[in-house]
């Protein structure tokens, strides 16, 4: 398990509120894992900056996840490799936090998510890159 307790930021609180707002998805664990997966489809290494969990919100590892969290995990571990990273329970744990950070950021601040059709149209523009 990556993380028993995930914990935001306060600015990607912010930012998960307006997405919220524009998609109409209503969980935040659902919109974390667009931001992931988001994130892990970049082939770059997100800047390793310190996180500062600085809101109320927080969610268990499994809500995150869901029944695929397992799939989460590994997708995670899957990245590590493809970037030469190490693997181990700390630097998996890092790398889900920065993905997730990174994601939230890029899906807040593409100016392109206006609705929940954006959203997944985004996914089908990534896709032919």
């Amino acid at each position: 398990m990556i993380k028993k307790q995930i914990h935001l930021s306060q600015q990607s609180k912010e930012q998960l509120s307006r997405l919220k707002g524009k998609t109409g998805i209503k969980n935040w664990n659902i919109l974390c894992r667009w931001a992931l997966c988001y994130s892990l489809s970049e082939k770059t290494v997100p800047t390793d900056t310190a996180s500062v969990a600085d809101s109320n919100l927080e969610m268990s590892w499994l809500t995150f996840g869901g029944e695929y969290y397992e799939i989460y995990e590994a997708l995670v571990k899957a990245w590590c490799i493809q970037m030469n990273l190490a693997t181990d329970e700390e630097n998996v744990e890092k790398y889900f936090r920065l993905n997730l950070e990174r994601g939230i950021a890029y899906l807040c601040g593409t100016g392109l998510i206006k609705n929940l059709d954006d959203l997944v149209m985004l996914t089908f523009k990534e896709r032919k890159n």
